[in-house]
């Protein structure tokens, strides 16, 4: 007998449709289907939400005893054999073109272009913000990106907690006292959701979230050097809510072209990758919430170099110890 609902596959931004399980199939036979599709290998397959009695789903379980829901989607971990290779023979030393544009000299023409202003003003038009939890009178803006900055969306793992950047929790608690919280990543908003609930951060007691933004919230510009990139203009929050601005507002994010429509407003922080391996000594939300901490007593943010906020730290007498 056939399996009576299909199981949707999400890896790498996009679906796969998996429809010929049936009842008495296991795991490990839609862990082969899943290799037909991706190319991930079965034993390099970390398949994140399947569950068999509030447990992770072992190899030979049942698919017909999982009690999966019409269309459920099961989140996929794991890397294809051709791109594990390709990234163990890139010299560590090559500079990540694509993830940190240098792009310094093009960014005020950018930030400034009456052709992208224009685009933000459509976005602040049209696009629709669902808020999560109401804003609070008083507080400066933190906008915080999931992948590789919160979360290291491509490493093997049994769960979400191995694949979250450590003291992610006590990082945004921390924040949660001076900033209000935005989380804006380039991925659909269900994607979005999922990876919250994921990794506990949509119901923490100790914070609140107030409100997501998606993929159709940026925009595209064109820059000289590189052509066409999408980027993360801060200008669509603050069209719509009067009470942030640059004088207020922070942006954390891995790839420094996503705020290059409001360069002085973000922070590039290091990415999470390989989190098997660097999760034991990543320490930077510590860092970074002492940061925040400091300059959440500055009046105009503009008056700061997020880009040396290392040494801000120094400067202001730091002297704990945060590793």
């Amino acid at each position: 007998m056939e399996c009576k609902h299909r199981i949707v596959v999400r890896w790498s931004g996009k679906e796969y449709d998996i429809l010929d399980l049936q009842e008495e199939d296991t795991v490990l036979t839609l862990k082969e289907y899943i290799y037909k599709e991706t190319g991930v290998r079965p034993e390099r397959q970390r398949l994140l939400n399947l569950k068999s009695k509030g447990k992770a789903a072992q190899d030979d379980d049942i698919i017909g005893k999982l009690d999966l829901k019409p269309g459920y989607k099961v989140m996929l971990m794991g890397s294809r054999e051709e791109d594990i290779a390709e990234a163990s023979q890139a010299p560590e030393n090559v500079p990540d073109v694509i993830n940190d544009l240098d792009i310094e000299e093009e960014e005020v023409e950018i930030e400034k272009a009456e052709i992208n202003l224009r685009k933000i003003q459509i976005r602040i038009e049209r696009y629709m913000i669902t808020e999560l939890n109401p804003l609070r009178e008083g507080k400066k803006l933190l906008v915080l990106d999931i992948d590789y900055t919160l979360f290291d969306h491509k490493s093997v793992a049994e769960s979400g907690a191995e694949l979250m950047r450590p003291y992610l929790h006590e990082f945004l608690t921390r924040a949660y006292k001076y900033y209000d919280i935005v989380i804006w990543s380039a991925t659909s908003m269900r994607w979005i959701n999922e990876k919250m609930k994921l990794l506990g951060v949509s119901n923490h007691p100790n914070y609140k979230i107030a409100f997501h933004l998606d993929v159709l919230a940026m925009i595209t510009v064109h820059t000289p050097k590189y052509g066409v990139v999408g980027v993360k203009p801060l200008g669509i929050i603050w069209g719509k809510y009067k009470q942030y601005s640059a004088k207020n507002t922070i942006m954390f994010d891995d790839i420094r072209r996503n705020f290059i429509m409001n360069p002085q407003s973000g922070l590039r922080i290091r990415p999470f990758k390989h989190a098997h391996i660097t999760r034991v000594k990543d320490v930077e939300l510590v860092k970074l919430s002492k940061y925040l901490e400091l300059i959440a007593k500055v009046d105009d943010f503009q008056t700061l170099n997020h880009r040396k906020w290392e040494e801000y730290k120094v400067k202001k007498n730091d002297t704990n110890d945060d590793e």
